[in-house]
């Protein structure tokens, strides 16, 4: 039997591996975390034999917490929206990697390889080998939060590096999008779909078909009228959630009020 902890601080990002699991035969879910701390108390009292470990979170990465590991070490599937780093590194070691969004079928393999690491209980084996290049991945993370993902923009003549970590909302304008940040905003010649597909899921939240948010500047949300949304940011700026996205923002609001 698969005894598996999800550890995500994202609340949707759980509930999908949740689902995904709880599909796949002789598979218990003993808990969910949200940081590394909380990830250390619940493989202390459940000792899981399989981790579905997220890579970046707030108060330490999953790299962090495979260096306070202690004796038996879980196999280990990382689901993570980085594909460029980490992932090169830690194919010989860690079972699988799962990209974000997650899929059944990706998720499913990935559960089983872990299967046979568990059957032959290799995981003490495995420790020392993913804790010597825990120093190194944490480097990797690092570089990349440094190089976040940019767009060089047109503007009167001139030319502007706009970065993923400066925009608080995008608002789409039939094939162009709007890049809003703090202080002025940009038109970029790409359509609000395929610049989402460029996005890192961790810090932006598609509300509506025309509209992405930065979860940084999300300050609350209202309902109105028929029990409507809309997102308030720490700009003053109101971006209505659409009807397709309301379930997906709701039930996101009632998991992070669980945690």
């Amino acid at each position: 039997m698969i005894r598996a902890a999800i550890i995500d601080d994202e609340p949707l990002a759980r509930r999908r591996v949740r689902r995904a699991l709880a599909r796949i035969a002789e598979v218990a879910i003993v808990g969910e975390a949200g940081n590394v701390r909380e990830a250390l108390e619940l493989i202390r009292d459940t000792a899981p034999n399989l981790l579905v470990l997220d890579i970046q979170m707030p108060n330490g990465s999953g790299f962090d917490l495979l260096a306070e590991l202690e004796g038996h070490a879980p196999a280990v599937i990382f689901v993570t929206a980085y594909d460029e780093y980490a992932i090169a590194a830690f194919d010989a070691r860690a079972v699988d990697y799962v990209l974000k969004p997650v899929e059944f079928g990706r998720l499913a393999l990935a559960v089983e390889r872990a299967r046979g690491v568990v059957e032959r209980k290799e995981q003490e084996q495995r420790l020392a080998e993913l804790q010597s290049i825990v120093g190194t991945l944490r480097g990797e993370l690092n570089a990349r939060s440094d190089r976040d993902t940019c767009f060089w923009v047109s503007s009167r003549g001139e030319s502007h590096r706009v970065c993923a970590s400066d925009i608080v909302w995008i608002q789409a304008e039939r094939d162009y999008v709007r890049l809003h940040t703090l202080t002025r905003s940009f038109l970029y010649h790409e359509s609000l779909a395929a610049l989402e597909d460029r996005l890192d899921t961790d810090s932006f939240v598609r509300v509506h078909r025309s509209a992405i948010i930065h979860r940084r500047h999300l300050k609350s949300f209202r309902r109105g009228q028929f029990a409507s949304l809309t997102a308030i940011l720490d700009d003053g700026t109101e971006v209505r959630v659409g009807r397709t996205y309301e379930r997906l923002i709701r039930e996101e609001i009632r998991e992070a009020s669980k945690i």
